[in-house]
Formats: structure tokens, sequence, C-alpha cells
């Protein structure tokens, strides 16, 4: 059963407001003013004129401009919006959209906090609005052709991602905390999730700084998750790391009962089957040595021929608000993967084992405390557990509006 309805009508084009149009938001007009599945119906910007330069160098002059989305969105007769201001704007952005009645495609990360990021999902609940956060590295063709070869693996036992690069940012970057972690390790996280089909439990985590590295906060770390199917996944990662560097990606390995599948975070995975495992014939797509597959039909991230990256989160953004669909990134679901970011800085400060139950638990106590909308503080009042919470959220069949007239 769906859980969102559909707008009224599913084969016009999705009229599409985006909030900010800096450097990310300029890729993402990009995208937007060449789709053939959405109309950019607006741009709203703290500085308009920045918004109409980006707009004129992209061919988009006609494109109406303002600073308030309320307004914006009421005169060109948004349907949706994409919101692409720096972090500590998606809350407000979002929570603003919600209450116009407006669904969000969302840059990442949610929020900059958990406890925010819960906001987002009682608010979200509270309006019956669908809030998508943009995890554009889960569509990649040969991520999802890894996932279907981790599927024929059995039992999994261990799950590692290896990143390493060594980008000379400057700005902020360089002066951040956890700066690995917080600004890189999410993409990785949230990949592990999708290819195991598990939630984390607890990780162990330490981080450092090479005496080389030219950032500020510390830039390497390993971390060491326990997920709920009992598989482990570990990331280890640098970026001050020069010489032989991964993809952008990173580069994975997955170990199973059946054999092992690796995947460079760009080429078609590889997989070697244990002899004898009594898998049935797929066409070569495996076999039981060494091979490498093509693209994987049928997968909802990234299905073969489909679109990749940011483009991949709009597809399925639209998709989801056609069909009334659940989006994989659909923000109770996304909580989960900003929660192992939280719980792995946590853990690397305290040098102790972190339950991810103890950071969302913490996380709703302070949400609870400082929500300032009545309707999404009853919603996280009436939550006993938030990973209880979240979990059934996912699985929820009831249907919530997301038409526009």
């Amino acid at each position: 059963m769906s859980r969102f309805a559909t707008l009224p009508d599913p084969s016009a084009p999705v009229r599409v407001v985006q909030v900010g149009a800096g450097g990310m938001g300029r890729a993402w007009l990009r995208l937007l003013g060449g789709s053939a599945d959405v109309e950019l119906a607006g741009v709203v910007d703290l500085n308009p004129q920045a918004a109409r330069d980006a707009l004129a160098e992209l061919g988009l002059g006609s494109v109406p401009v303002g600073t308030s989305l309320t307004e914006l969105a009421g005169t060109v007769g948004a349907q949706a919006v994409v919101n692409v201001t720096v972090p500590a704007a998606h809350h407000p952005v979002n929570v603003e959209a919600h209450f116009l009645g407006l669904p969000v495609l969302c840059e990442k990360p949610a929020a900059p906090t958990v406890a925010e990021a819960l906001s987002l999902a009682a608010v979200a609940e509270a309006t019956g609005q669908v809030l998508m956060i943009s995890q554009s590295r889960r569509y990649f063709r040969t991520l999802a052709a890894f996932q279907r070869q981790a599927d024929r693996l059995g039992e999994i036992g261990v799950l590692t991602c290896d990143f390493f690069k060594a980008p000379h940012f400057g700005g902020f970057r360089e002066e951040m905390e956890h700066v690995l972690l917080v600004d890189m390790a999410i993409h990785a996280f949230d990949a592990a999730r999708y290819l195991l089909g598990q939630n984390p439990v607890s990780v162990y985590c330490e981080e450092f700084n090479p005496g080389w590295s030219w950032y500020a906060g510390d830039a390497a770390a390993t971390a060491v998750f326990e997920m709920d199917g009992g598989t482990r996944f570990v990331y280890t990662g640098s970026w001050c790391a020069d010489g032989l560097e991964t993809s952008w990606n990173g580069s994975w390995r997955i170990n199973g009962a059946n054999g092992t599948a690796v995947w460079d975070g760009v080429l078609a995975p590889v997989a070697e089957l244990v002899a004898g495992a009594g898998l049935e014939d797929d066409g070569g797509e495996l076999g039981s040595a060494s091979s490498v597959p093509g693209s994987v039909a049928g997968d909802a991230n990234a299905s073969a021929g489909g679109p990749e990256e940011i483009a991949g989160a709009l597809a399925e953004f639209v998709r989801s608000l056609r069909t009334g669909e659940v989006p994989s990134g659909e923000i109770h679901a996304n909580v989960l993967s900003l929660a192992m970011v939280e719980a792995a800085v946590k853990s690397s400060q305290t040098g102790q084992k972190v339950l991810i139950r103890d950071v969302l638990d913490d996380a709703h106590r302070h949400a609870l405390a400082v929500e300032q909308v009545p309707a999404a503080r009853e919603v996280l009042a009436a939550w006993a557990s938030p990973l209880e919470a979240l979990e059934r959220a996912g699985y929820s069949g009831q249907a919530v509006s997301t038409a526009q007239g």
C-alpha cells in the first residue's frame, strides 16, 4: 500500500521552487532547468541578485526570484520544494515548506544534529508531507549491482569501506572539528545501510590527525559498527592520504557465507562464490568464480540506464509524488544515517562504545525540550521510543497528502 497520496496530475511536470542558489545550488538549478519531470517555477535566496546571475548563466533568466519562500511559492503555484541551503538552514526552510503544504527534497545532511532531524520527522508527520533527504551517492548503477550481489552472499559477516583522498578544500572544511566524520562519512554510513538492509546498533570509533595533515580537526578515523543483523561494518578513512587514492565512493568488500564481492566505487563490482554454494544459475551475473556483471535492473535507487547522483535523487522524489511510494531517503529512515555520524563522534570523544539507541534517546529528549512548533511537540511527546517510532514510520501504510490545488 502507498504511504503518500499522489499529485492531481501525475503526468504533468512538478512545479518546483528551489531554495538556495550557491555552489551546490547551481548544480541543482542546472538539473531542474533541464528536467522533463519538473518545472523550475522559482528560486528563493537571501541574495536575489546572486540567484538571478546563476539563472542567467544557465539560460534560465525568466525564472522568478524572491527572498521569501512563502510569498514566491504562493505566487508561482509551487507543488514542491528543493532545499539546497546550508545545513543550518535546512530545518527552518523544511518546516516553512511543510506548513505551506509542500513536500521537500532536501540536500544532505537532514540537519546539523540528530535532535533537529527528529524535529523534522515530527513536522513531516504533523503536516502529512514528504521530506526526502538527497543522499546522492546512493544513486550509482554499480552500487545497485553491488547490493544485488550482496543479496546473493547469504548471511553477511563483514562489510568494509576504505576511503582515502587528499583534497585541499581551503575555507571552512579545513577548520572543522571531526571533518571526515561530519562532512563525508555519512555517504558511506548511509550506503552501508542500503547495501545490508540493516540498521546500526552500536559503534566504536577512533579519530586522529596525521602529523602532515593540513586540517585543524581530525581528518582520519576508523569506526566499527554492529548492525542489527549481526554484521560488522568497518569504515576506515583519511582526507589527507596522498597517493593511490580511492574513488570518492571508497573501496568496498563484503563477505558472506556464500562468498565475497568487491567494488572500487566506480566500475562494476566483482564477486566470487564458494564452490557448491547451491545458488541457481544467474545467467553470468555472479557465477561461481570472479565475474563482472552488467547493470542490474529493478533496483529502486539506480536501475539499469537510470539517472545517477542528484538526478537519481530527483527521479525518486518525483516518482514518490506521482505514485505515493515511500522514497528511500524519507526523513524517518535517514535519521539513522545521521545518528551513525553523531554516535561515531561521541565514541571518539569518550573512548567508549556508543549505542545508537542512546544517541536517539538523548536527541529525543533535547528535541522535545526545545521544540517550538506545537504540532511537532505533540508528535515527539507521543514517541515512547524514537528508534521504534522511526522504524514504525518506515513501514506505515497510512497515506498522507502531497496533493496541491
